[in-house]
């Protein structure tokens, strides 16, 4: 807890929270002290070239492959101060608990903690993929590009085209997060067992209508393309909600031109995003708003047209991993749930080369990405030691 709270001073907004964002200079500092507390728990630190902190602990047995831990500690505009810090002084808290105790693991160890996160979990999928000339060229929250701010953290964006790790050179990563939601709160539960990270798809939507004057133009002429945008808005609701499941729609932003008073708008953009665990779910919502919004069209003479979809695909954790965690958290007397993370993670980067898993804590209120984000220090701790329980029983069983 003193760390996590020395580490909330590089980026302290005066609501209580942190803008540390990535390729920033208290993004800079922040991973500066990390480092240090990585040498402190007698791990040896290295960057890699997109300027990934690395901290390497030897095993006995040279010859198996190193399982990894960890999170990122960058954040969002006037976000938290536990979203990723979390995870990430966890893992080096695990080192240093090793090290008190003189043991030595048979893999090597192996404390991650990625750069940008928020940014599109850029470092992890450096590692797992490498990154195009498009990512590396695209402008980041800091105002410098990808390439820019991984040569300000000290790595090489020269090198970083190609992955940095293969598929199967880990045994695995185990990352600890918060929930980021309100499930394990409400439902008064120790530790979630996250089944996988949810797919993605973004589209933007374009409504064309014909602006023409607000005051003359009667009702019944009009082809307002902000009516049939709300119309639109109310069917995702509708469509996302009429089925069972966690999946969640959302339209998280709107522009109406030519955006004055007096004007019928003739023109409306808006973001469309869709998630959940099944690809073909999310899918079949997206086909299904595309045939809705056609019949919502014609209601009133606009028509819709949908951008290329961006899509994620869902990353699920390993089985064997989610055993593990909950064998562990039963042992130490922890209530559990198993669940689907909303939220990305690098988690789903790094399964593109080994078995992932993670363990949620509660978020209280379900607040993140924000000043009011808090979890409990109890269980902070309850998370910290089902990470090191679980990092020494499947060192021990792999």
């Amino acid at each position: 807890m003193d760390h996590l709270h020395a580490l909330s001073q590089y980026g302290k907004n005066p609501r209580g929270g942190v803008s540390r964002v990535a390729y920033s200079e208290p993004d800079r500092q922040g991973r500066e002290y990390a480092m240090q507390l990585m040498r402190d728990a007698g791990l040896d630190v290295t960057l890699d070239a997109a300027g990934n902190l690395i901290g390497s602990r030897s095993g006995s047995d040279p010859s198996l492959k190193p399982l990894l831990i960890g999170s990122h500690i960058d954040s969002v505009i006037e976000g938290g101060n536990y979203d990723g810090d979390v995870g990430s002084l966890s893992a080096i808290e695990v080192a240093q608990s090793l090290r008190e105790h003189s043991l030595q693991l048979r893999h090597p160890l192996q404390v991650v903690i990625f750069q940008n996160e928020e940014g599109g979990t850029i470092g992890s999928h450096a590692m797992a993929a490498g990154l195009t000339d498009q990512v590396l060229n695209s402008v980041s929250s800091s105002g410098k590009t990808v390439r820019d701010g991984i040569r300000f953290l000290g790595g090489d964006p020269d090198k970083v085209r190609q992955p940095e790790r293969q598929p199967g050179s880990i045994a695995a990563y185990l990352e600890l997060h918060i929930e980021q939601g309100g499930v394990l709160e409400q439902e008064k539960i120790d530790i979630g067992i996250v089944e996988g990270i949810v797919g993605i798809v973004h589209s933007e939507v374009t409504i064309e209508g014909f602006a023409n004057h607000a005051g003359t133009t009667p009702m019944a002429q009009r082809h307002d393309a902000l009516l049939s945008a709300a119309r639109f808005i109310e069917k995702v609701n509708q469509a996302v909600t009429s089925i069972p499941g966690r999946q969640v729609g959302t339209v998280g932003w709107v522009r109406a031109q030519p955006g004055v008073y007096n004007v019928v708008p003739g023109r409306v953009t808006l973001g469309l995003e869709l998630r959940d665990l099944d690809r073909k779910k999310f899918m079949g919502l997206f086909d299904q708003l595309r045939a809705d919004a056609e019949r919502i069209g014609k209601l009133n003479g606009t028509k819709f047209s949908f951008g290329e979809p961006f899509i994620i695909d869902p990353a699920l954790t390993n089985p064997e991993l989610q055993r593990l965690i909950g064998e562990t958290a039963k042992e130490l007397r922890f209530t559990t749930k198993v669940m689907p993370s909303g939220a990305g993670h690098d988690a789903q980067e790094v399964s593109r080369i080994g078995p992932v898993g993670m363990i949620f804590i509660p978020s209280i209120g379900g607040i993140s990405h924000a000043p009011k984000e808090f979890s409990r220090p109890e269980d902070i701790e309850h998370g910290a030691n089902v990470l090191l329980q679980s990092v020494l029983r499947f060192d021990a069983r792999n």
